[in-house]
């Protein structure tokens, strides 16, 4: 298949890249798992597409190796190949399209190309053609774009910030002094993590949801002990609260799903004998990990603690009861809740039985 050859030809190129002293014809051929022919033709296609490999022998020994002359002409410490993946990446970056981060890259990409030749750069879109990466969904930053500006320059200042900030669960926005720390990029969304005046703490602040933003004339100085990723360790996604311990068992027809997936550095998993999962998690908060659970419906069956459980039961039971009657009428909900409650735990149960 053509993407399995430019794949193949892409580790060949990274592995001459990066011996010094170059790499025999039977070494490629070892590099790329291919017959010793199929080697020579990937090292001409190479040659062919503009990369400055050329053919040096040593004694009875040939050699493949880099052009020395090349290296000048890709802005260090970057290899060729890093460049490359580099220009592959890009599509990652759509989220911060009309944003100074976007804007940055897309010079640097610029840098790039203008140092490659016509054909390899021919060579990387075909590459491309067969790898593709995207992130969704993902929030329009172009309409923050002074406002992301303004908390960049506050982060590389060391300056103290007011900020009107509307949160989830607020009616209105509040003023916040803030002393910011680091811009956060996680599951598409930008936060902005500092110690917040009016709580005596360090929080965690969506950057959108700042309504208002000053920079004052104030410098702070980071705590030494203030480590970004012991902050971010224990939260299931961005929340932090008190530590629980939460057990979760994944039915046998979504176990394989789950499992093959990291969904927190602390997870554990024990398989069980119907073929399905226990998935166990030490993490800050449960409301995080409570949607979690609810996205899988009756897929998951939260073991504990008690505490998550009632939550997630009570969640269902206002899901359950916003539907009403299939007709549309709402009227007999209350009356048919609990059963109904009842009977899907049973079924979900008996599926799940080991």
């Amino acid at each position: 298949m053509r993407g399995d050859q430019l794949s193949r030809q892409w580790r060949i190129l990274r592995q001459i890249e990066v011996n010094a002293n170059g790499l025999t014809a039977a070494q490629v051929a070892e590099v790329a798992g291919v017959p010793l022919r199929t080697a020579y033709r990937d090292l001409q296609d190479l040659e062919n597409a503009g990369f400055p490999l050329f053919n040096e022998h040593q004694g009875r020994i040939s050699v493949w190796k880099m052009v020395d002359t090349h290296k000048p002409k890709t802005p260090m410490p970057f290899t060729m190949t890093e460049l490359l993946s580099l220009h592959l990446c890009q599509d990652l970056f759509t989220v911060f399209k009309d944003t100074v981060f976007h804007e940055s890259l897309t010079d640097l990409l610029a840098k790039v190309k203008a140092g490659l030749a016509p054909a390899a750069l021919e060579y990387l879109e075909k590459l491309r053609s067969t790898f593709h990466m995207g992130a969704r969904p993902y929030k329009d930053y172009g309409r923050f774009r002074h406002l992301i500006g303004q908390v960049n320059q506050a982060v590389l200042g060391k300056r103290t910030i007011e900020a009107g900030y509307h949160s989830l669960k607020s009616e209105e926005a509040v003023v916040r002094r803030i002393d910011p720390y680091r811009i956060w990029f996680f599951d598409g969304t930008i936060y902005l993590i500092g110690r917040c005046h009016l709580r005596g703490e360090i929080r965690t602040f969506v950057l959108d949801r700042i309504h208002m933003l000053h920079l004052t004339e104030e410098t702070f100085t980071e705590p030494k002990d203030f480590c970004f990723e012991e902050f971010i360790r224990h939260g299931f996604k961005v929340m932090h609260d008190e530590l629980h311990t939460v057990r979760i068992r994944i039915s046998p027809g979504w176990s394989r799903w789950v499992g093959e997936r990291i969904w927190h550095e602390s997870q554990t998993i024990q398989k069980l004998i119907d073929g399905g999962i226990e998935i166990v998690f030490r993490v800050a908060g449960l409301e995080e990990i409570k949607q979690w659970a609810l996205s899988l419906g009756p897929e998951a069956y939260v073991i504990g603690p008690e505490q998550l459980r009632d939550v997630v039961i009570a969640a269902l039971g206002q899901t359950l009861a916003q539907y009403g009657d299939f007709d549309g009428s709402r009227t007999d909900v209350s009356e048919r809740l609990p059963g109904a409650i009842a009977l899907g735990a049973a079924q979900v149960m008996g599926r799940q039985q080991p």
